[in-house]
């Protein structure tokens, strides 16, 4: 059977979601979503034009038909700024599905989890697939699935930090009570801090700056299709168990004697 993503009803071949910001332009933005593979690519409503046909807007660049636009609330502090983005999107044409997003504090951008809830409850009754944007924390993410989201999406590592995933044994922990994709959302740095998140059993990984911020952008969206192909394999194929000592890879039973 084909593996394939499944938010809400829709399916993806793709587990690599990229994000729209920091890039030079829009042609680079273009370039780095087909190179990675990514089907979902997520944009900043409040950030990037999407809903004003008279200026230069992003949708220009990027097929309706061969993507899903993922509205995102960054740059929110609030349950009603969430909210209110969420149906200017949804306004605009874009569509349901919709990465929640509330920042509770500026320093570290990591989410205001009560305001994430309150929104999460708003919009899934209103009808929206919720893919909601949370720190490491298991409570949280059985909360958010409680409530009807879509997905859960834990950070990582604080997002444009590169660091990647800095707590493996809370991500896992999510992953065992879940009931719906668990994402991993900001922080990841390299290649291979995907295919770590991908190897964990997490269903995708979501990323802008670890690709925009790159020395080649376009080159780093190839290593991160590839980081995340490379680590659901992995998880698939299931890892040897790690053992202190050596275990010969020939065995010798039968041949002296």
């Amino acid at each position: 059977m084909e593996d394939l993503l499944k938010l809400g009803d829709r399916s993806y071949r793709s587990r690599l979601i990229v994000g729209t910001g920091k890039y030079k332009d829009f042609a680079e933005t273009r370039k780095a979503i087909e190179v990675s593979g990514a089907e979902i690519v997520t944009v900043a409503v409040r950030r990037v034009n999407i809903t004003d046909p008279h200026k230069e807007n992003l949708l220009d660049y990027l097929d309706p038909k061969k993507y899903t636009i993922l509205p995102n609330t960054a740059g929110c502090y609030t349950a009603d700024d969430a909210v209110r983005t969420c149906r200017l999107a949804r306004e605009a044409g874009v569509g349901k599905m919709i990465k929640l997003e509330v920042i509770g504090d500026d320093k570290t951008l990591f989410p205001d989890i009560p305001a994430t809830l309150d929104a999460a409850k708003i919009l899934v009754k209103e009808g929206f697939v919720v893919l909601p944007y949370i720190t490491d924390d298991p409570i949280t993410a059985k909360k958010l699935q409680e409530i009807g989201c879509a997905a859960v999406m834990p950070l990582a590592a604080p997002i444009g930090s590169g660091l990647g995933i800095r707590n493996p044994y809370n991500i896992r922990i999510i992953l065992e009570q879940a009931t719906v994709p668990v994402i991993v959302d900001a922080g990841v740095g390299t290649a291979s801090d995907a295919a770590v998140a991908m190897e964990l059993g997490c269903d995708g990984v979501l990323m802008n700056t670890a690709i925009a911020g790159a020395r080649d952008p376009i080159l780093m969206a190839e290593a991160m299709r590839l980081g995340v192909d490379a680590g659901r394999k992995a998880f698939l194929a299931g890892r040897i168990p790690k053992k202190l000592y050596a275990t010969a890879s020939s065995p010798i039973d039968g041949i002296l004697g």
